[in-house]
């Protein structure tokens, strides 16, 4: 059997390189910070506006104590999404800011 060489292969090297595909993105390129950020603004607002309305009784309906909870609990969650978005993944971005 006679070998043949094929001139466009020869003497090269071929390494298949196979990207893993970018699962996750920097946090602010994302759609969870928005709902993050706006859930955190209409916390703030609505234990801001929401008071003892007419009656003035001093009755607080939505405190402070109460809204800052909500954002801590809003804060919890969108930490415990990030983490799982990020388990195992790499990112390839190639943002110079993210480096």
């Amino acid at each position: 059997m006679a070998m043949t060489t094929h001139p466009r292969t020869e003497g090269t090297d071929h390494h298949v390189h196979r990207s893993r595909g970018e699962e996750t993105k920097p946090s602010y390129k994302t759609t969870e910070l928005i709902v993050y950020v706006l859930a955190v603004i209409g916390v703030l607002i609505a234990s801001q506006v929401l008071g003892d309305g007419n009656a003035e009784n001093g009755a607080d309906y939505f405190a402070a104590d109460k809204a800052w909870w909500y954002i801590t609990l809003l804060t919890i969650g969108y930490m415990i999404s990030r983490g799982l978005a990020k388990a195992g993944s790499r990112s390839n971005d190639h943002d110079p800011r993210t480096h």
